[in-house]
């Protein structure tokens, strides 16, 4: 007879309740500009909830960022990228997260959940590997690249992850995007299969 350790051990590992310390976190990001030089930005206000189950694998994750707290330290750029060319936060204020499972992907978890963007919610999987990346951060940082592609390249990288692949990130700065028909439409984006 087999026995299979279906068990999920995490040393150190304690249940309970945990809000994200916007003090010991952040939310960054780096995207390439004109395939030259790298831009980094941050926001600067978030908030969420971590619920860490008896079973590591009862676990929930829920994040909110406040896209208008972007900050690249050029106040020029902040506000174009808070403009309808891209976040439009008037209409989208803010970015969520919200887990809808978890399982186990080797040495690590995946954390499958659905990211609201723009007013398109989509299922988006994080690979999360021990100890401890921060899922929302990396997270964060891939919309962010994917937010400034042309419509038909983020749907095909959407319909990537939906399947559980991962795709090459990013090949085009916001100004080639824009010289191309603009931003991205999210709402002429199909559903993943």
């Amino acid at each position: 007879m087999t026995v299979i350790d279906t068990s999920t051990e995490i040393p150190g590992y304690i249940s309970g309740t945990w809000a994200i310390d916007p003090v010991h976190s952040e939310v960054s990001f780096t995207v390439r500009h004109l395939m030259v030089s790298k831009v980094r930005g941050r926001f600067t206000r978030f908030a969420g909830t971590f619920v860490t189950g008896e079973d590591p694998l009862e676990s929930s994750v829920e994040a909110t960022v406040e896209l208008a707290s972007i900050d690249t330290d050029n106040a020029d750029r902040d506000a174009h990228i808070r403009s309808a060319d891209f976040f439009d936060v008037e209409r989208y204020p803010t970015l969520t997260y919200r887990s809808t499972g978890i399982r186990r992907d080797g040495d690590g978890f995946i954390v499958d959940g659905e990211l609201s963007l723009h007013g398109v919610t989509r299922s988006v999987p994080l690979t999360e590997r021990l100890p401890g990346e921060h899922a929302l951060r990396r997270h964060a940082r891939r919309v962010l690249r994917n937010r400034r592609d042309q419509p038909e390249r983020l749907r095909h990288r959407v319909q990537r992850a939906a399947r559980g692949r991962r795709s090459r990130v990013g090949q085009q700065g916001p100004d080639r995007a824009r010289s191309r028909g603009g931003a991205p439409d999210f709402g002429s984006l199909t559903s993943p299969p």
